[in-house]
């Protein structure tokens, strides 16, 4: 999607929301060339963390309206640290200007969905607890009909399961309509939740970093192309601005192997991510992807590595790794992100150096260093999922129309409508079902599936060769809640590039959620559907098999293959 398409509801909000700009900042940004270090941390104590976040905005140097989360201290964007079974007590105050009563939009006409204010404007927000397997109801993580106004409080208890991953997550607005805006806004953290070192033993005590990377506008609004970015990308609030590119600066002593733990927080940018050396891609070692470290869930509760030299990473998704210093003989080294091809209508997503890797300043902060002390592992969410009966088949497609004002993600044989919370749910299912969805892409641009409260497991990647693009072998078998599906080359004779993924209902979340593409921009012109949990009994397992997850993928006339996987990610 051409970035300078802005949709409706932004339109009012710049239109009716005159921000100026403040002298010292509530929502400050490093220099250009800074070194990285980790966003402030907070911890839980005794079975809960309890935060004031100040919801604040403010303008830049360059027009760029900005947005943050803060603490009482001034702290921005912190990382929240949590254990399984915890809970998080977000208390959060919108100091947002109250904007013009023009700009009120109806959010929900049923009362009795109703939670927080009754009506959305340009300052309206609400919070996220991204890839968490969370309840979907008011206070927790409910996002179609909350909302918090200019000038209100509102108090999140957000239970975590004991059986919660030990992983990446992260917190981000997720108002329809203005979801991007804030998200470009900066107003975005991460989420820990701790003990990784005991499911992957490989991390205890290793230094780690955490980075949060952004998107926001180009300054000036260039046409993208070319060398132009659709967005400039930041670090951890350090921006790597268009045209200059400056990268900041990861500290690493020479052959010192670090824990990374990275989060794209981008609204609409697509990375692929690698670490070079003299400009020679380096050996990465795979820990978690979504929050969930690789191969925990197959009942050993260990997880397993996997080495790559890059990998894409879709807006919204994580990617935890260990990585290995340069030697004091490299002379350049970097860690960047790919130019990626999202098709004709897509953005221009060019490579670039996010930070040189350098021994200078130092890693420091309280979050600086995993846990030494490896536990004994609790049991796992989706132990399993791989060997579970499926109750229900289902074909999603992605779409847009001609002119990419209105985007779908339809039930195939629905009627494509664009999203409203007043939607009735796209799909009811029950509560202990196991559904395979395949996802095509329809579109002429790259689209991002996430589903919220629940993971899925990665069955098949199909026909992605049709455009140039490849599958991932190291996404095979593994636990995510986003996954990137390539554009369709609008040959009609070449079949959709899609996706199959094995959704768990097994948990204990009931009632309405929501599924998108996680390109905000798309989200916030309609591409996001709602799906019913019925509370049911818990679907019957079929007997465990021997062996890899299965690749399932359908033929032509209805029969259900299946095949092995090998580590590697190849079909047997």
């Amino acid at each position: 999607m051409k970035h300078l398409r802005i949709n409706f509801f932004l339109t009012l909000a710049l239109l009716l929301t005159p921000i100026t700009a403040i002298a010292q900042s509530p929502c400050p940004r490093f220099a250009p060339g800074s070194t990285v270090v980790n966003p402030p941390a907070l911890f839980s104590q005794n079975g809960s963390l309890t935060v004031d976040l100040a919801y604040n905005t403010a303008q830049d140097a360059q027009g760029r309206t900005l947005y943050c989360f803060t603490t009482p201290d001034g702290s921005e964007g912190p990382t929240l640290h949590i254990n399984p079974g915890d809970h998080l007590i977000v208390n959060v105050k919108n100091n947002l200007p109250t904007p013009a009563s023009a700009s009120d939009m109806q959010m929900a006409t049923n009362a009795l969905t109703v939670c927080g204010d009754t009506t959305m404007n340009a300052s309206s927000v609400n919070i996220h607890y991204h890839g968490t397997n969370t309840p979907p109801t008011c206070h927790a993580d409910e996002v179609i009909h909350t909302l918090i106004n200019s000038g209100e409080t509102f108090t999140y208890d957000v239970p975590f399961p004991s059986d919660e991953p030990a992983g990446l997550y992260w917190y981000h607005p997720h108002v329809h309509g203005i979801a991007e805006r804030t998200t470009q806004g900066g107003a975005t953290g991460a989420i820990i939740v701790d003990g990784i070192e005991t499911l992957q033993p490989a991390v205890a005590g290793l230094p780690q970093r955490v980075f949060v990377i952004r998107d926001q506008n180009v300054a000036g609004n260039p046409m993208p192309g070319g060398p132009v970015p659709s967005w400039d990308l930041t670090i951890n609030y350090i921006p790597i601005p268009y045209p200059a590119l400056t990268p900041a600066v990861i500290d690493m002593a020479p052959n010192e192997t670090q824990f990374w733990r990275v989060a794209n927080a981008s609204a609409d940018t697509i990375l692929d991510l690698e670490v070079v050396y003299d400009g020679k891609p380096q050996p990465i070692q795979l820990v978690s992807l979504d929050g969930v470290p690789l191969g925990s869930q197959d009942g050993t509760a260990q997880g397993k590595l996997i080495t790559v030299t890059h990998l894409r990473l879709p807006t919204a998704s994580r990617m935890e790794f260990i990585v290995t210093g340069p030697s004091a003989t490299v002379k350049s080294a970097q860690f960047m992100t790919l130019a990626i091809n999202t098709g004709p209508d897509g953005d221009n997503d060019t490579q670039r150096v996010i930070a040189n890797i350098a021994p200078v300043g130092d890693n420091s902060g309280q979050d600086a260093q995993v846990s030494a002390k490896v536990s004994k592992p609790w049991r796992q969410r989706f132990e399993g999922l791989a060997e579970a009966r499926v109750t229900a088949t289902r074909t999603l497609y992605f779409s847009e129309n001609a002119d990419q004002t209105q985007f779908f993600i339809t039930v195939d044989g629905a009627t494509p409508v664009v999203f409203s919370p007043d939607n009735p749910p796209a799909i009811e299912t029950t509560q202990g079902s196991v559904e395979d969805w395949t996802i095509q892409n329809r579109a002429e641009e790259n689209h991002e599936f996430h589903i919220h409260q629940i993971h899925f497991m990665v069955m098949s990647q199909d026909n992605f060769q049709q455009n140039g693009s490849k599958p991932i072998s190291a996404l095979q078998g593994q636990l995510l809640d986003m996954i990137d599906i390539p554009f369709w080359d609008g040959n009609p004779h070449h079949k959709y590039p899609s996706v199959t993924v094995r959704l768990d209902f097994r948990g204990q979340d009931i009632g309405d959620f929501v599924y998108h593409c996680h390109i905000l921009n798309h989200e916030d012109q309609g591409m996001m559907a709602i799906i019913r949990v019925l509370p049911g009994p818990a679907a019957k397992e079929a007997p465990k098999a021997k062996g890899m997850p299965a690749k399932t993928t359908r033929r032509e006339d209805g029969i259900v293959n299946v095949a092995s996987v090998r580590e590697d990610g190849n079909i047997k």
